[in-house]
C-alpha cells in the first residue's frame, strides 16, 4: 500500500517528494546474531538490501540516494570483520557495475575513499568514470566517511579560497553538487546521526525505523517517503 501511494503521487505530480534521501544502514550484525550466524552473513545480506533499495529508489523517482556504508570510525572494528567488509565491497563493485550502467545510475563516493586499498580505489574510480554520464539516479556511497572531518576539510578549503562562510563551506563539502538533503533514514531503532551528514542534515526530516537493515524493503522506503509528504517544513519560519 505504501508503494502504491508513493507511486500514485509520483505519477500525478502531487505531494512532496524528496530529491535527496540518505540512509544510515544499521543492524547487519544484530540481524546475524538473532539468527546465530557470523556477522559477515549479516553484511552480505545487507548488500542484497542495498541492491533492492537502489532499484527501488529509481522506481520511486528519487533523484539522489546516499548510503552510509563505512565510516571513518569503523576502522576500530576487529580486523577480520574489516577484511570481510572490504571483500564484500570488492564483490559488490564487480557484480553491480553493469547494472548501474544499464539502469542509468551515477555513482558518487563521499569520504576519504582514496585511503582504502589501492585495488578498491581503482575499482571505485573506474565505476565513477563509467557511470559519470548517467542521470536517472545518483547513488552517493559514504566510504571512510566522517562528517566532522568533512566539515574541517571544507572549512580549510574555504579559508584557502578567501572568506570562511556557510556558502564557502557548503561548496567544499563532499556532497557539493548534490541536491540538499531532504530526508535522513536510520534503520535498527537507533536514533542518532553517528557523524553522518551533520551539516547536510541541518534542516532534513528524520525518520527512524526498528527494522534491521537486511530486512529493510521498498515498501518501507515508500512509507518513509509518504511520511515525508505529510510533514510541513518551515526552515525556522512559521
Amino acid at each position: 500500500m505504501a508503494v502504491a501511494d508513493a507511486q500514485e503521487r509520483i505519477a500525478a505530480g502531487t505531494g512532496k517528494m524528496p530529491r535527496h534521501v540518505a540512509i544510515i544502514m544499521d543492524g547487519n550484525g544484530r540481524w546475524a546474531k538473532k539468527r546465530m550466524l557470523p556477522r559477515a552473513m549479516g553484511h552480505k545480506r545487507g548488500v542484497e538490501t542495498v541492491r533492492n533499495i537502489v532499484r527501488a529508489a529509481g522506481e520511486l523517482g528519487l533523484e539522489t540516494l546516499s548510503l552510509y556504508a563505512f565510516s571513518s570510525e569503523n576502522w576500530k572494528r576487529p580486523k577480520d570483520e574489516i577484511s570481510d567488509l572490504m571483500g564484500i565491497m570488492r564483490d559488490f563493485i564487480k557484480s553491480d557495475l553493469d547494472e548501474f550502467a544499464a539502469n542509468d545510475v551515477r555513482l558518487k563516493i563521499i569520504g576519504n575513499y582514496k585511503a582504502l586499498a589501492p585495488d578498491i580505489v581503482d575499482m571505485l574510480e573506474e565505476s565513477i568514470a563509467r557511470t559519470s554520464q548517467n542521470s536517472r539516479t545518483t547513488l552517493a556511497v559514504a566510504l571512510n566517511y566522517g562528517s566532522q572531518d568533512e566539515m574541517v576539510r571544507a572549512a580549510r578549503a574555504a579559508a584557502a579560497q578567501g572568506e570562511i562562510n556557510a556558502a564557502g563551506i557548503e561548496a567544499n563539502l563532499d556532497t557539493a553538487g548534490l541536491p540538499p538533503l531532504d530526508l535522513l533514514i536510520r534503520t535498527s531503532g537507533e536514533q542518532r546521526l553517528s557523524n553522518f551528514m551533520l551539516w547536510q542534515a541541518a534542516y532534513a526530516e528524520l525518520w527512524f525505523t526498528e527494522t534491521l537493515w537486511p530486512d529493510f524493503s521498498k515498501d518501507e522506503l515508500a512509507a518513509a517517503l509518504n511520511e515525508f509528504a505529510r510533514r510541513e517544513r518551515r526552515y525556522g519560519g512559521r
